[in-house]
């Protein structure tokens, strides 16, 4: 069938216009200068830690600690409140994949066990105002370096979890906390043992122009996940990795005023909200986006464990291919089941295209709590699947895409 129509209610067509005013970062954001430079290191090549600490903590505010070009090796490191890191080009900074030095103090950081929080981050950032990680060079998590006194990878110890059921104590690469205008700036960061970059209970958290490439079978390597966070801009970002590309969440608190704009994910699991969802996410948009070889494309999930609102999300001018799911609305995400009804609702999808064959699923909680979606101007291919239950989606979707260029839709 070459058109789907449903009813499209003025209405929607009012609250769109609204939507479109407020669902994003309230900041002005541009793209980020360089702060200026208080001191400039030189690679040591053995255990870098203590100089690059020593650096930072001595580093007046409003300035940045250079690492010039050339190879260091650091455990855990604390970026201060007000000052910056800054990894010059040709140089890389990577963690030493030693357990002992990320353990929380319970000797579990290399293990396995049913919590998975046994090791500090390798990069903090904590209740800090106006500190940031800039430069053209990289950050190495080394997570497919065999660990220290083992003979597996952080990588390998995830599998470990995942076949016993159980949750691997791994450190994530930059853990933001508590603080407020952060910023990532052009750095690049690979191989992550955990997430790459995670900002909780920050307000003001601007990421343009980072790259991440970690392989695609690298578990738990979510790329970027704003989670309790508020007034957040994700642009001009080159996103692969083994888990979700961008993962927006609500565990701590509400996270709302999201922009994800003008990027490009390459393999990867998702443009995700979810599956946390308890304190509700609300007004975010994403636009510009292009999405090559994600698995499960746009993507809201939850369930009844994690559940909670989900609203006033928009879609707009997104191309998607090589996806076998594109778009993906589930309340019942791994069937884990609890007393928090996910509700998923003014969800607006405009200008989307998408290239090749998928299935498309809009699985609401129930009848009384559907999922509630509005198209407009959505292109896919000829006989893509539709998988519909529990859902209310007003507008029409074409299936008449074809070829394979994005042309004016998606990231350019």
């Amino acid at each position: 069938m070459q058109l789907q129509s449903l009813c499209f209610l003025g209405t929607l067509t009012i609250l769109a216009l609204v939507h479109v005013g407020t669902a994003r970062d309230l900041r002005n954001v541009t793209e980020p200068k360089y702060p200026p430079i208080c001191t400039t290191l030189k690679a040591g090549g053995k255990d870098d830690t203590k100089i690059i600490q020593n650096a930072l903590d001595t580093c007046a505010k409003g300035k940045a600690v250079a690492l010039s070009s050339g190879a260091y090796y650091s455990g855990p490191l604390t970026i201060p409140s007000g000052v910056s890191l800054v990894v010059d080009s040709g140089a890389t900074l990577a963690a030493i994949p030693d357990p002992a030095l990320y353990d929380r103090g319970t000797k579990t950081c290399g293990t396995i066990d049913d919590l998975g929080s046994g090791c500090k981050p390798i990069i903090t950032i904590n209740g800090a105002t106006g500190s940031g990680i800039y430069g053209k060079g990289t950050i190495n998590g080394r997570g497919d370096t065999k660990m220290i006194g083992s003979n597996i990878t952080w990588w390998h110890l995830a599998r470990n979890a995942l076949a016993v059921h159980k949750q691997q104590n791994n450190p994530m690469l930059i853990y933001i906390n508590n603080s407020v205008d952060i910023t990532l700036y052009q750095i690049t960061l690979i191989n992550s043992p955990l997430f790459h970059v995670q900002s909780s209970l920050t307000y003001g958290f601007t990421v343009w122009g980072i790259t991440i490439n970690t392989v695609g079978s690298a578990l738990n390597s979510d790329g970027v996940d704003p989670t309790g966070s508020y007034n957040v801009t994700i642009a001009h970002c080159n996103i692969s990795t083994g888990d979700d590309n961008i993962a927006i969440s609500s565990l701590h608190a509400h996270t709302q005023h999201i922009s994800v704009i003008n990027n490009y994910f390459g393999h990867g699991n998702a443009m995700a909200i979810g599956s946390g969802a308890i304190y509700g996410v609300s007004n975010v948009t994403v636009s510009g986006l292009t999405l090559n070889n994600v698995r499960y494309g746009l993507y809201i999930k939850s369930n009844t464990l994690n559940g909670g609102l989900v609203t006033n999300i928009t879609y707009d001018n997104i191309c998607i291919y090589n996806s076998p799911w594109p778009i993906t609305l589930d309340t019942k995400y791994y069937r884990k089941t609890g007393n928090h009804t996910p509700e998923f609702r003014n969800i607006f999808f405009n200008n989307i295209r998408v290239l090749t064959n998928g299935t498309f699923i809009f699985h609401g909680v129930s009848k009384t709590v559907p999922v509630k979606v509005s198209m407009e101007n959505v292109h896919v291919t000829k006989g893509s699947k539709m998988s519909i239950s529990n859902a209310e989606i007003h507008g029409t979707w074409v299936e008449d895409a074809s070829g394979s260029h994005c042309g004016s839709y998606g990231n350019n």
